[in-house]
């Protein structure tokens, strides 16, 4: 079972929806210099999740249910539990305070939205692109 199966389930269970968002893993500290580089021609959404936290789960599904910019915007996923040092360099680089669960727009290298628990809202991310 991958890392993601193992947060979002397996596709072999049937009664477990598809995540329409086809997440980019970020684990490396220099992904944040790609992750610039491409909202300067696309936006860019980072879903920091903590995978011990019931609240961050559920927003994490909802957002998933509801996300329909897969030609939009491209999706990084950052396990902050994994990854604090990440998150940490994404609070300081985008001016950004660290929440959990925290969804992050990134527009031309900058950090252009930022919500975080119950307003984490993908038809809420549509109108910030």
């Amino acid at each position: 079972m991958s890392f993601l199966n193992s947060i979002f389930g397996s596709s072999e269970n049937p009664d477990s929806p598809k995540s329409k968002v086809n997440w980019t893993e970020l684990t490396d500290i220099h992904q944040l210099m790609e992750i610039e580089a491409i909202s300067n021609e696309k936006p860019v959404v980072i879903f920091k999740h903590s995978t011990r936290c019931s609240i961050s789960r559920m927003a994490l599904k909802q957002f998933e249910r509801e996300f329909d910019l897969e030609e939009v915007v491209d999706a990084y996923f950052l396990d902050l539990i994994a990854h604090r040092d990440i998150s940490n360099e994404i609070a300081s680089r985008f001016g950004v305070y660290h929440e959990s669960p925290q969804l992050i727009l990134i527009k031309n290298g900058k950090a252009v939205y930022n919500v975080s628990h119950s307003d984490i809202d993908a038809e809420a991310l549509k109108t910030k692109i």
